[in-house]
């Protein structure tokens, strides 16, 4: 994105934080690569054939998005809050699948078949469990994780995002993901 497309954002942004509704209308357009991104990276994580699409995702993030009342900061808090938007959005859906798996609404699969999808669900289950224990410990440290690892923001941005230092983002992020790896092994 280049500066003054990322400044034009964050304007409609700021101007939507203020009550515009026609910039909040016209920022989908704008928005909507990015955001097709971090849902991208979303599902790469992901088992094959998920039954949630990378558009339904969007539009759903999106929809919670115009529900916010936020006073937006600048485009990579944007971007930040739509990632954890996603996460939380894929997380239900990956409980509600549970539930499923467990006999709620039963249907018939194969034994492998259900192991394998319950064992994709429970992983970003237990990762997104294992980050709010992080967030927990160190609210920062599970910031940079939100904005870097299902944000796709850059060290640079997500110190812009914190209003931080880049060599502290740099820091909190070797230490966030060691964390995680040990408490997810």
């Amino acid at each position: 994105m280049t500066v003054s497309a990322s400044q034009n954002l964050t304007q409609m942004l700021l101007a939507w934080g203020k009550g515009d509704e026609i910039a909040r209308d016209e920022l989908i357009p704008v928005v909507y690569d990015q955001l097709h991104r971090i849902a991208r990276q979303y599902f790469r994580r992901e088992r094959a054939g998920h039954t949630l699409q990378t558009t339904a995702l969007i539009n759903e993030a999106y929809l919670r998005l115009i529900e916010q009342s936020v006073s937006w900061q600048s485009r990579n808090h944007f971007f930040g809050i739509a990632a954890r938007l996603m996460r939380q959005i894929l997380v239900d859906h990956a409980r509600s699948r549970q539930r499923l798996k467990r006999g709620e609404n039963p249907h018939h699969v194969s034994l492998t078949s259900a192991e394998d999808e319950l064992e994709q669900g429970a992983d970003l289950v237990a990762l997104n469990e294992a980050l709010e224990s992080l967030t927990e410990v160190d609210p920062q440290k599970g910031q940079i994780v939100e904005l870097r690892f299902f944000g796709g923001l850059t060290i640079e941005e997500t110190a812009q995002v914190m209003n931080v230092s880049t060599p502290t983002i740099e820091r909190g992020w070797r230490a966030a993901r060691a964390w995680l790896q040990a408490v997810l092994v």
